[in-house]
């Protein structure tokens, strides 16, 4: 196990325990954590939107076409834009940092 870093629509920063082969929006969700990802991770919605730290970002591998796509729908879209249903996690992605899309955060939260 290792672990990923999030930092929420609040700037507060949570070390979340990850699980080799669970996808990064499973691992936000599974901690509680306001992450939509409606589509169950399908890359077919862009509500698991997260802005990846710039140390990062090259790091990870290159969006596919169909990541590019939906992301290409996200209103607050920044260069280190990613899905997180699109990045699985392993040991190289230990200590990996991704601030929630805060738009979509206050979206869900003045919805509930």
């Amino acid at each position: 196990m290792g672990v990923i870093n999030v930092i929420d629509h609040n700037g507060n920063q949570h070390e979340l325990e990850a699980v080799e082969g669970w996808r990064v929006m499973e691992i936000i969700r599974e901690h509680g954590l306001p992450m939509e990802g409606l589509c169950g991770g399908a890359c077919a919605c862009a509500t698991c939107h997260v802005i990846v730290d710039e140390d990062w970002a090259d790091r990870l591998h290159p969006a596919r076409d169909d990541e590019e796509a939906m992301l290409d729908e996200v209103p607050s879209l920044e260069p280190a834009s990613r899905l997180s249903c699109q990045l699985i996690w392993d040991e190289t992605l230990d200590g990996l940092t991704a601030r929630l899309d805060g738009d979509l955060v206050r979206q869900k939260l003045e919805a509930a």
